[in-house]
């Protein structure tokens, strides 16, 4: 039996903190060896704990997600991070990635998203919650005033996923190319559907087409 897949969980939000680790521990692999409030406690236990990958908040006390990076490869520590996050600005997402992180999940999204972001970044691959890739592949732009009505309800990343459907593509498909689990594709098929008041199978389908 392979060794279980060792976390730290840093949130200054313990009900947050309680929510994620549910979600981690229903993954046999997953084992979270420390939860921590603040980036100081984060820091210790990374250091004393050293494991594969940590879930480090942006916004916490003492120290906060960057300086905490800063730290373990200022220290030669080599853990993988995935930042969690309230804040969906580009900005942020392209300093952390400047800094070595491959790993960016706003936490509206942490739930549905925290699993394959650690999957991903353990096999080297980068991972970005779907609501900035989809803004990112878009160039950042916000809902065009020359689109239909109806369409100016959906938000980027709705507008994304809408135009990978035109193009025929499967939820797996489209999970694929914006990097993020099938089932957030999922959830933004079903939210599309119902900002346009469609029903059936595939009335989203011939919609989009």
């Amino acid at each position: 039996m392979s060794e279980p897949i060792r976390i730290v969980l840093a949130d200054d939000h313990p009900i947050f903190r309680r929510g994620l680790r549910e979600v981690l521990e229903a993954e046999k692999d997953f084992r979270v060896v420390a939860e921590c409030a603040d980036g100081e406690e984060a820091l210790a236990a990374i250091e004393s704990q050293r494991p594969a990958v940590v879930l480090l908040d942006v916004d916490m006390p003492k120290q906060d997600g960057f300086a905490v990076v800063r730290a373990l490869r200022e220290r030669g520590i080599e853990t993988k991070v995935v930042l969690l996050t309230m804040h969906g600005r580009d900005d942020l997402l392209r300093a952390a990635f400047s800094q070595g992180v491959r790993g960016y999940v706003v936490k509206d999204g942490a739930v549905l998203d925290v699993v394959h972001a650690i999957r991903d970044v353990l096999e080297g691959r980068p991972f970005i919650s779907s609501s900035l890739s989809a803004t990112l592949l878009t160039g950042g732009e916000g809902a065009d005033p020359g689109l239909p009505p109806e369409l100016q309800k959906l938000t980027p990343a709705e507008m994304r996923v809408l135009r990978l459907i035109a193009e025929f593509k499967s939820s797996k498909e489209i999970a694929e190319e914006l990097g993020v689990h099938y089932r957030t594709v999922e959830n933004h098929r079903t939210s599309i559907a119902g900002k346009l008041g469609l029903a059936g199978s595939h009335a989203l389908s011939r919609f989009a087409a």
